[in-house]
């Protein structure tokens, strides 16, 4: 005999089959990539599909060259380059779908990887949910089996770099989904909100998933749905790259605690600065990092209304989101030698547990 629960879920499951899927994917010269990925999404086995691509004013034709081969997906075309948050923001608001789904140009998808996210969603309900990210260029290396967020505010892609294994996995909670492709819906976009436009780039996806932790709603790691990424085809490990990382995750810190969590860290966080300051000049970033800090100076006021806006939110206290967070962070090696990240990690996990006994 089956239970009502069990009943419920099969129910449920067979008429999502119903749901219009909204796929937002953001370009920006993303070139034969582009083409390749809007090919594997068309070969998904969920057919009830509906395809949104945004371009961020492309130099190199290929939103045009994509609209000409598939005449069915919706093009978008900015009058300006909005960044990763605004141009998604773009097409989130077009977005017809009970589900949406925003997915990186330069990756290509497993057949059944949106019914595996649905079926997950099915499973744990509201919540943002990501697949396992498989390196597209090299084989069986993982890009991401769920992203984690530390306590001063890194977040990193966890199994990043290794071989995959046969091992048996299950969705599970995460620190956060990642941007590369983020599976939700349109009811907890409204409840969330949009990707926050001053971000601009990176770090926006540990933003959303912070947000959405803070009102109680989870992120997920879905290990049976699959997809294949070219990592950052556009910035790389840059200097450039390196100031949106560190700007944003500055802002982070001081838009998503409380002011009394904020005050309880200040030690660990100018200890942790310093470290960060150092890392910067040795990669010879140093004028990078100067901007950053430049950069949130500047928008102190902005910086104060979010917080504001963020804590009014809150339903679920800084306290009890710090206790699940990771001591430790993973620095892929062509970012930091092994034993730069070692004395990085051993010095971070020393802070991160204090700072978890203070607060």
């Amino acid at each position: 005999m089956i239970s009502n629960s069990k009943y419920l879920s099969e129910n449920i499951r067979d008429m999502s089959q119903d749901f219009l899927v909204s796929v937002v994917v953001l370009n920006y010269n993303a070139g034969e990539l582009l083409l390749n990925c809007i090919k594997s999404i068309k070969k998904s086995t969920y057919k009830n599909l509906e395809i949104i691509v945004v371009d961020n004013i492309s130099n190199d034709n290929s939103h045009e060259i994509c609209k000409k081969e598939f005449p069915e997906i919706k093009l978008i075309q900015n009058g300006k380059n909005l960044g990763y948050c605004g141009g998604n923001n773009v097409g989130i608001k077009e977005a017809k779908g009970k589900f949406i789904a925003i997915l990186n140009p330069d990756t290509t998808v497993e057949p059944n990887w949106i019914d595996e996210l649905i079926s997950a969603y099915n499973e744990f309900g509201e919540g943002l949910y990501q697949p396992k990210i498989l390196s597209l260029n090299e084989e069986n290396i993982i890009q991401s089996t769920g992203n984690m967020l530390h306590v001063f505010g890194f977040g990193f892609a966890r199994d990043k770099g290794n071989k995959v294994t046969d091992k048996t996995e299950e969705i599970e909670k995460i620190g956060y989904a990642s941007g590369t492709c983020l599976f939700t819906s349109r009811e907890v976009v409204n409840r969330v909100g949009l990707l926050d436009e001053f971000l601009f780039l990176y770090h926006d996806d540990l933003d959303l998933g912070w947000r959405a932790a803070h009102i109680g709603i989870n992120s997920y790691y879905v290990p049976k749905s699959k997809i294949y990424h070219v990592e950052s085809y556009s910035l790389k490990w840059s200097s450039k790259k390196f100031y949106w990382l560190e700007r944003n995750r500055k802002y982070c810190l001081l838009t998503h605690y409380s002011k009394e969590t904020y005050d309880k860290m200040r030690f660990s966080l100018v200890l942790v600065d310093l470290f960060v300051w150092t890392f910067y000049f040795s990669k010879g970033f140093l004028g990078a990092k100067i901007k950053a800090e430049l950069e949130i100076r500047k928008h102190k006021e902005d910086i104060k209304k979010k917080y504001v806006e963020l804590e009014k939110r809150k339903t679920i206290t800084d306290r009890e989101l710090i206790r699940n967070f990771p001591d430790e962070i993973f620095v892929p090696i062509n970012v930091s030698q092994e034993s730069m990240n070692q004395t990085f990690n051993s010095i971070l996990a020393k802070l991160s547990r204090k700072v978890k006994e203070k607060i």
